[in-house]
């Protein structure tokens, strides 16, 4: 069995949560192969040291560009890959979008997200209407459609007509190499050097409006006076430039200025310095289908605090405090309460968090590849 992998879709140059999860998902996979199988990595000269060393049984495939070129990109995709992959008899093709020209092997459709139609103004509209008019070809077309929660589910069924024998729940993990407990006090210092010099609340993810970061900041606006002398820590790329000006404008409407702290990206290894230092970390996204920085924070020991809507409470589990995103007041109570309750949330996260690792996660992938090349594999005899 011969499974490539399609990893295009991320910017080399500001990589997103997709591209590390696969960074973890493929190792993984590659403990675990057998005699006679292999994964080929689609990568672009720009992507292909992010995924250097991935184990044996692991080869590539060199596409000419990444998401650094989205519109190259998917061209090369659409018509390179009917071309290339047979060159190298993959079996399993794993990608997020059908090419244009379907190669005869098995197609295993990652489904991430639902953005196009649930969260459509974090697109450029070229791209969601691209995605609005291939998601129900691809779904048509797909052999199996790997999803990361039941709320996930839920949105595919609602947007797209899909055979529900398609669907594989197959939850995604959190690096506990990486996301674990630590000197809180170590953490203190090394966030100082980021502006953040005092107690704070914590806010990770790149800054798409979905996101509802105004919301946080409108909630902490609301509950000022009962938080402390505290800082508000944002952080995350600024994906949305226009957006990211609003935050920055709304802040100084809301006279919170002083209080928040817009720290930007930082690299994968120091946000975990953020959550250890963090008093809370609030998540108040409108739209997750998984919803990762909530077990990331978790299983470095910080209270959480996320959204009742959407894969949030799936995630989450009972371990957080659950919000309303469209309400800043209620955010702003959870906020309290996660501060009141630190010890039992700590306690209560951490075991949650240790549900999910990627070496389950790469084990569940593989089985569905086994599946549809033994399908395929049939109907071809």
């Amino acid at each position: 069995m011969r499974v490539a992998i399609n990893l295009l879709t991320d910017n080399p140059e500001n990589p997103t949560g997709s591209h590390w999860g696969y960074s973890r998902l493929v190792p993984e996979m590659a403990k675990r192969l057998t005699s006679g199988e292999e994964l080929y990595l689609i990568v672009s000269p720009k992507s292909r040291h992010f995924f250097e060393g991935m184990g044996p049984g692991v080869s590539y495939i060199t596409y000419p560009w990444s998401n650094e070129k989205r519109n190259l990109r998917t061209l090369s995709e659409h018509v390179y890959t009917p071309v290339r992959l047979p060159l190298s008899r993959i079996d399993v093709l794993n990608t997020l979008m059908a090419p244009a020209l379907k190669i005869p092997r098995g197609l295993v459709v990652h489904m991430k997200t639902m953005h196009a139609f649930t969260a459509g103004d974090s697109l450029a509209p070229a791209a969601r209407f691209y995605r609005r008019m291939q998601y129900p070809r691809t779904a048509r077309l797909a052999d199996a459609i790997i999803i990361n929660s039941l709320s996930l589910r839920s949105e595919i069924e609602q947007y797209l007509t899909v055979d529900p024998a398609k669907l594989r729940l197959i939850y995604e993990a959190v690096d506990h190499d990486i996301f674990k407990p630590g000197d809180a006090e170590a953490a203190r210092v090394q966030v100082k050097a980021h502006g953040v010099t005092k107690p704070f609340v914590l806010f990770v993810s790149s800054l798409w409006k979905y996101k509802n970061c105004d919301g946080l900041l409108r909630a902490w606006a609301g509950a000022r006076s009962q938080l402390g002398d505290r800082q508000l820590a944002i952080v995350g790329h600024g994906r949305d430039k226009e957006y990211v000006g609003k935050l920055h404008a709304l802040a100084a409407d809301l006279g919170i200025s002083e209080d928040v702290v817009f720290v930007g990206g930082v690299p994968l290894e120091e946000t975990v310095s953020f959550y250890r230092a963090a008093d809370v970390f609030v998540y108040p996204s409108f739209n997750e289908t998984f919803g990762l920085p909530i077990l990331e924070s978790m299983a470095s020991g910080c209270p959480v605090v996320t959204s009742s809507v959407t894969s949030m409470p799936e995630i989450a589990g009972g371990a957080a405090v659950l919000a309303d995103p469209a309400d800043p007041a209620s955010i702003g109570a959870g906020i309290r309460t996660a501060l009141e309750s630190g010890d039992r949330l700590r306690e209560a996260g951490l075991q949650r968090a240790a549900a999910f690792n990627w070496g389950s996660t790469a084990a569940s992938t593989l089985e569905v590849y086994r599946e549809v090349a033994e399908r395929r594999a049939r109907q071809r005899a």
